[in-house]
């Protein structure tokens, strides 16, 4: 897959240039490679729609600000997609080649509905809800249609009228010099519709702004940076238009005993010496709840078991992953006179042993080297 340019770059401006500079340099670059004044050509036609996406992310104050901190990656997540073809660009930019001679509206159809945005949700979860999956309702704001007027914006018993100044087709011709210029219908604003008698509710808009709870169900295994869509809860498209989705992302606190490696959890248990020592029995807590664990005779510090299956589900097999754990040898501390005084003979004990080593091996080598 090709790397996808800067959206300064490809404009030509600054990360601090305003909204005129973007639209400024935008056109200059639209015009330039109009593919009306480029016919056939393909270079042309794939810089024209690279200049038209960069647009239309820096104009727009959300994107923009996801572009500054995330790049490229952090728009793909958020459902941004860029443009579909030349009709996307034309219907969204209409305003921006009012000033071409000729060009751009042609490929406007009469067709103006529009789809939906996208809406993004951020959902913290427990670690536990994370690992094992849930179902939450959540509340979103969002545009909806509205209930009045069925989104065609007018008072119920009304509808639209055909714009008298542009006969429906959302622009208007003048004439200037051997050119004939093509504008958006300043009345209608393109639409090719008027609408004499707006809905009390909406405005005219076709839309309110609304308050909506989302059943979202959770799977197993997911983690921070998981993201989930719902299709068709996003805003309300325009004009009949179909509806956005609905973004949500996962975020996961931290756990107080458990840290996660893939499916994985990782844990750390004190143990005593004697108990390293000597072995025992000791519970563990798992994600399920408690289970023992034998620890042998000799357990050294930073040692490692496994509870194999006891970790999280994997989203794409479902299978567990491991309860790994980790022994920390803990050092005792205010010790009674006895303990103290047990300490002290097993230290002997100890010195003895290792003396007795020390002295069979220096024998060894004395008798070795007599030989010699």
């Amino acid at each position: 897959m090709a790397t996808k340019r800067d959206y300064y770059e490809i404009l030509g401006v600054s990360q601090n240039a305003s909204d005129a500079d973007l639209k400024t340099a935008y056109r200059k670059l639209a015009l330039k490679y109009h593919p009306d004044r480029n016919p056939g050509d393909k270079d042309a036609e794939n810089k024209f729609k690279e200049a038209a996406e960069a647009y239309d992310v820096l104009r727009d104050s959300q994107k923009r600000r996801l572009y500054d901190q995330y790049g490229h990656q952090g728009l793909e997540g958020s459902g941004f997609s860029g443009f579909g073809g030349f009709e996307d660009i034309f219907s969204s930019f209409g305003d921006i080649f009012e000033d071409f001679f000729g060009f751009g509206s042609g490929r406007r159809t009469k067709s103006r509905s529009q789809r939906g945005s996208d809406l993004r949700y951020d959902l913290q979860l427990s670690f536990m809800e994370a690992a094992f999956g849930t179902e939450t309702d959540i509340d979103i704001e969002k545009m909806a249609v509205c209930p009045e007027c069925n989104g065609n914006g007018c008072e119920p018993g009304t509808q639209p009228e055909t714009c008298r100044h542009c006969n429906g087709t959302g622009q208007v011709s003048r004439s200037q010099g051997f050119f004939t210029v093509r504008t958006t219908c300043p009345y209608c604003h393109g639409n090719g519709q008027s609408i004499p008698n707006p809905c009390k509710s909406c405005g005219g808009k076709g839309q309110v702004s609304t308050s909506k709870k989302v059943s979202v169900k959770i799977p197993g295994g997911v983690d921070t940076g998981s993201r989930l869509r719902l299709s068709g809860e996003g805003e309300a498209g325009m004009y009949g238009g179909p509806p956005g989705d609905l973004y949500v992302f996962i975020h996961v606190s931290s756990h107080d005993f458990f840290q996660r490696d893939n499916s994985n959890v990782l844990c750390q248990i004190p143990i005593s010496f004697v108990q390293a020592s000597l072995g025992d029995i000791i519970t563990v807590p798992t994600l399920d709840g408690e289970k023992e664990l034998e620890i042998p005779k000799g357990t050294q510090p930073g040692d490692v078991f496994k509870f194999s299956g006891e970790g999280i589900p994997s989203l794409r097999t479902g299978r567990r992953g491991d309860q790994i754990i980790q022994v920390m040898i803990k050092t005792p501390t205010h010790l009674s006179k006895k303990q103290e005084e047990l300490l002290k003979e097993f230290a002997r004990l100890e010195s003895k042993k290792l003396s007795s080593k020390l002295k069979n091996i220096l024998h060894g080598r004395t008798a070795g080297a007599a030989r010699k």
